[in-house]
């Protein structure tokens, strides 16, 4: 088994925020046939094993090199399961990492050198072009922003991608991070979305919608309200308000809300597909065999559920890739996590935000 190490050399003692890559720094990943990214073998209810078993995949996927970020010891052990002969791996040794119960904020005060912050440093030191993490998504968010920074105009990072597989070129977000949100931030979540729908749904004009509770003008409490006017004078490609069924039927692009609806939709659609599932089964028990039900209900979902389709999607508005995913996930969510972290970069998903914002600032 060959495996490279490599020296620590993310000494910060505590965090750092709004950091920025120097001029030397930034990566062109054109010179590079392989997308680096460090992936936290601690984060996630089955780590270390699933998520180096998933990781282990993507790199015989190809175009990417993978960095697996946690105790040395612990991963290698993993790794002596699989057979990795000539795969682009190497371990990233740290000790700290952050454990179920903790609260984010304080245990990465407490832990720097935690492997959710240590990936997210790698980013921001150049040494990878993107981080994936099934982690606590409090402690990769705060890492996150503590030490990539939020791209200017930007209050927080953003939770955001395709909710439901029966509607591929929608965008909801926020979807979870932001609950309590000022007008402005609407603004901001919708000029983030654009910056996805372009480049990973690759969509050349994206349209943008408020979510309410009627599609006329004046629908919705002030918040929303007020987050109208702002999106009507934003020059975003803006049509107004759409309510809850629009999320499946393609009538925006983007549909901007705050992260409490928003994530109420995402695991009510969730939940809607696995009651579905079972009623399915009952149905169909006499009519199909039941590995067609199963391949059935398994698609149905998968297309309701966003973790099962992308493993994890990448934080939107700070300064690197940065992609998290559900603590659930096993090997293929792992896996799929890490594809999304190559599109982004690929994409040039960052720079895009960037553009985007400066273009109503």
């Amino acid at each position: 088994m060959s495996i490279k190490t490599l020296p620590p050399g993310c000494n910060s003692g505590g965090p750092a925020t709004g950091l920025q890559l120097r001029p030397e720094q930034t990566m062109d990943t054109h010179n590079h046939q392989q997308v680096r990214v460090a992936v936290d073998a601690m984060g996630g209810d089955y780590a270390p094993a699933e998520v180096v078993k998933g990781a282990v995949q993507a790199a015989r996927n190809g175009g990417v090199e993978i960095i697996l970020v946690g105790p040395e010891e612990r991963v290698r052990e993993e790794l002596a399961i699989h057979d990795i002969t000539d795969l682009p791996l190497r371990v990233h040794h740290t000790n700290q990492f952050i454990a179920d119960g903790e609260h984010p904020a304080a245990a990465l005060r407490k832990k720097p050198q935690a492997s959710v912050a240590v990936a997210a440093r790698l980013v921001q030191e150049g040494q990878a072009e993107a981080a994936v993490s099934m982690g606590h998504t409090g402690a990769v968010m705060i890492a996150a922003h503590w030490i990539l920074g939020s791209i200017e105009g930007i209050d927080r990072p953003v939770g955001g991608g395709v909710p439901f597989a029966l509607a591929p070129r929608t965008v909801a977000l926020d979807l979870g991070p932001n609950v309590d949100c000022k007008p402005r931030q609407f603004v901001q979540f919708a000029v983030l979305g654009v910056a996805y729908a372009r480049c990973l749904l690759g969509l050349d004009s994206p349209t943008v919608a408020l979510l309410a509770n009627g599609s006329e003008e004046g629908k919705g409490n002030r918040q929303s309200r007020e987050a109208y006017q702002l999106l009507q004078k934003s020059g975003l490609n803006f049509i107004g308000n759409v309510e809850g069924w629009d999320l499946l039927s393609d009538r925006a692009n983007v549909i901007v809300c705050d992260g409490f609806v928003g994530n109420v939709l995402l695991k009510f659609g969730e939940g809607l597909g696995a009651a579905l599932a079972r009623w399915l089964r009952e149905r169909l028990a006499s009519l199909l065999p039941s590995t067609e039900i199963q391949r059935l209900t398994d698609e149905l979902q998968e297309m309701m559920d966003i973790e099962k389709r992308f493993g994890g999607v990448p934080l939107l508005g700070v300064k690197g890739v940065m992609v998290v995913g559900h603590g659930r996930c096993r090997a293929s969510g792992i896996e799929k996590a890490i594809g999304q972290a190559r599109l982004a970069v690929e994409s040039h998903l960052i720079e895009t935000m960037e553009e985007e914002l400066a273009k109503i600032r």
